[in-house]
Order: structure tokens, then C-alpha cells, then sequence
């Protein structure tokens, strides 16, 4: 077996801060955090709301709903686990409720990618753990 394919999925944050967004992607829910002063919306996972620094938020599930940004098509992986997905795409979305994320756009071509296009969440199996990726509308 070759180094490439022995190589194990990076592991995500299990700390007490990150651990509720894994935890929930198992149960078929992505969710962000929002700031309960502000009201501003955030990924990935942090104690304190980006915009104001308050540390009052709460966890919100997202609807599934999100925009296409911008986003790359990598022909070479920097990360051996990623060696059977070449080429792959990596995109930033907006989810419908305000945060943005990076993210791996599934089922389209880059060809028929576009900005503002309209995606769709999709909770895929990797491995032990469930990780979002989002498709076209």
C-alpha cells in the first residue's frame, strides 16, 4: 500500500468549542454560531463573536440554503488523503443565514459553476465522521 492511500482523513477540532458543530453534522444538522449582542453569524467555531468580541452567542441550526462565493479547482493535493479526489473543488459559500464557509462543491462540473449560484447542503460520510458539502440547486 502506498503512502497516498494509507494517509487518514485530517481530524477536525474536538475541543469543547468545535465539537458541537461535528457532533451535529452527525445528526444530519449543520449549524454556526451568532452573536446574542450583535447578532452577527459565524464559522468556523471561536469564543468570541468576530464582530463585537462579545462571548455571548448561541448555537443556531442553518437551513441548508447557501450562495457560491468563489472557488478553486485543485488538480494537485497538498494533503494525501485527498489524492483520490483530484481534481476537487474548493469553494466559499454563504449560507443563507450570514456565515460563509469553505467548503467542497459536489456534483457539478467547474464548468457549471458561477457566483451567486444557488447551492444546496449536503451531509456526506467521511470515514467516522459526517462533513457538509453543497451541490447545486
Amino acid at each position: 500500500m502506498s503512502d497516498v492511500q494509507a494517509a487518514a482523513f485530517p481530524e477536525p477540532d474536538w475541543s469543547e468549542l468545535g465539537r458541537p458543530f461535528w457532533d451535529a453534522l452527525k445528526e444530519g444538522q449543520l449549524t454556526f454560531q451568532r452573536c446574542s449582542g450583535c447578532g452577527n453569524a459565524w464559522l468556523p467555531a471561536r469564543s468570541e463573536c468576530p464582530r463585537c468580541l462579545r462571548s455571548t452567542w448561541r448555537r443556531e441550526p442553518a437551513e441548508g440554503g447557501a450562495t457560491l462565493v468563489s472557488w478553486v479547482v485543485y488538480h494537485h493535493c497538498y494533503d494525501a488523503a485527498f489524492a483520490d479526489r483530484l481534481p476537487y473543488t474548493v469553494a466559499v459559500v454563504q449560507l443563507d443565514e450570514g456565515p460563509r464557509m469553505i467548503t467542497n462543491i459536489v456534483g457539478a462540473s467547474p464548468g457549471q459553476l458561477r457566483i451567486d449560484q444557488r447551492l444546496r447542503l449536503r451531509i456526506e460520510p467521511q470515514g467516522d465522521l459526517a462533513v457538509p458539502r453543497f451541490s447545486p440547486a
